[in-house]
């Protein structure tokens, strides 16, 4: 196995005058006449959390521009729910020893049965404030599986969409997925995280798009659990450890990537395993099978552009793709014409 971080899956209210500014109506994404609350920068995260708890049905709570100290996780745990700022104005600051997430999307420790559905966040700087941080993990989900400290971790949703999101100096990762189907993503920056900008997890039908994922500590994007038919467009990934890290990958289109200057290579593909004593041991039905890779764009990385690692990632196809000027070459593959390769540029 290479040198990568590879690791297991991360996996009634009355509100105070003083912190409401105003009550509103007006379109929104998911009724025609909702309620939208105006905090000011004096809201405490608590205050936030009881503004969102209060919400009816397509509601929406506002943060004017300013800095928030968040020393809980700001939760969105019920149906057809907004929380959005003034971006880049409205930031989103992890507290000192704080230790957990900033935002969680859906309700993650109750295990909700159906998912929360039509979230939406948008608008917002969220800073991790990675440094005085003491730990990555805050908890279990339901599952069993972890929580860690990430900017924003969505974890049993439906229908959700979040865009104009920055995700900045977290302990673990910028935007993590798990257990999610049909989310939107758009208009993401994830930079200098602990771990991966973006990372998918049980993640289907889902679209993302407009990705700027740049000088993160781990991976631009890792793709290491159940990531199925989805699409991921118009992404530049800049500066990571690794481009993309990819298992257990099925049927999904990459579209029009730039990978750039990664400290190791640019895209690892790899089917699951695990170390025991007596070597890497491969979990069955964990290929990256299916999935096609168009105008692909893969420079300046210090090691190899595409490297595919198990012999039983099939079926997988490259089309339109430059590979310029990466240390250690361009495509690796176990066997000769295992990848459906045209029109590749490599040199």
């Amino acid at each position: 196995m290479p040198p990568y971080n590879v690791r297991q899956p991360r996996i009634g209210l009355k509100l105070c005058p003083a912190l409401l500014m105003a009550v509103l109506s007006g379109p929104s994404a998911f009724g025609a006449n909702p309620v939208i609350l105006v905090l000011s920068t004096n809201s405490s995260g608590a205050e936030i959390q009881k503004a969102l708890d209060s919400l009816p049905p397509d509601g929406e709570v506002v943060l004017e521009a300013g800095t928030y100290q968040i020393s809980q996780p700001l939760l969105l745990r019920h149906d057809s729910m907004t929380l959005r700022g003034t971006r880049p104005a409205t930031i989103l600051h992890l507290a000192d020893k704080a230790d957990c997430p900033v935002v969680m999307l859906g309700p993650p420790v109750t295990g909700t049965n159906p998912p929360a559905a039509h979230l939406r966040l948008a608008d917002l700087v969220i800073d991790g404030n990675r440094t005085n941080q003491n730990v990555e993990l805050w908890g279990a989900a339901a599952d069993g599986s972890a929580i860690n400290n990430n900017g924003v971790f969505i974890w049993n949703v439906i229908d959700a969409v979040v865009e104009h999101v920055v995700c900045c100096r977290c302990r673990s990762g910028g935007l993590v997925t798990a257990a999610v189907r049909r989310l939107q993503v758009n208009d993401l920056d994830a930079f200098d995280n602990q771990f991966d900008g973006l990372a998918c997890y049980q993640t289907t039908e889902s679209r993302f798009a407009g990705l700027r994922l740049h000088d993160n500590l781990a991976a631009g994007i890792s793709l290491d659990l159940d990531f199925t038919n989805n699409f991921i467009t118009n992404a530049v990934l800049a500066g990571n450890d690794l481009g993309i890290f990819m298992r257990n990958s099925r049927g999904n289109s990459f579209q029009s990537l730039t990978i750039s200057k990664s400290r190791h290579g640019g895209v690892f593909m790899a089917q699951t395993g695990w170390l025991t004593p007596q070597g890497w041991h491969l979990s069955p039905d964990t290929e990256c099978i299916g999935n096609i890779f168009e105008n692909l764009m893969v420079n300046d990385c210090g090691g190899m552009a595409f490297l595919v690692n198990d012999a039983s990632c099939i079926n997988n196809v490259i089309s339109g793709a430059h590979f310029l000027g990466n240390l250690l070459g361009g495509l690796a593959e176990p066997f000769v014409n295992l990848v459906n390769v045209r029109e590749l540029v490599d040199r």
